[in-house]
This record gives structure tokens, C-alpha cells and sequence, in this order.
């Protein structure tokens, strides 16, 4: 699975549970809840103040080793 910043985040969880890390790293602890799961990587990061295109390439990166 190649990540980008329009993956939605439940579908990344799904593939790989252990990408959760990633979410919690930006402050995304309510992973479990269904409008969090359903929100895109770059609205995600746009609520957290986060940098969509670092956390792409940090999942992808982890993904690929895994």
C-alpha cells in the first residue's frame, strides 16, 4: 500500500495496525472514533497542525521496511 496525503486514515489502519503510532506521534489519540477514521492524512494533519507531506513520508518509509 503506497500512502499519499488523500489516504483515508481507517483504510491505512486497516493495512497496518502498527501505523497507529504515527497518528498518536501528531496527537491523533481518538483513533477508535468513526469521523477520525474516516478523515483523509491531509485533513487529519490540517486539524493538528501537522506537516501532511513529513507524516506521508514517515508511514511510507515504515511501510516499506514492513
Amino acid at each position: 500500500m503506497k500512502v499519499t496525503k488523500d489516504s483515508v486514515i481507517g483504510d491505512v489502519l486497516d493495512q497496518n495496525p502498527d501505523t497507529a503510532q504515527f497518528f498518536f506521534a501528531i496527537g491523533m489519540h481518538c483513533l477508535g472514533c468513526p469521523a477520525s477514521r474516516g478523515e483523509t492524512i491531509e485533513q487529519a494533519c490540517a486539524v493538528h497542525g501537522t506537516d501532511a507531506d513529513a507524516l506521508v513520508k514517515s508511514i511510507n518509509q515504515f511501510l516499506d521496511k514492513n
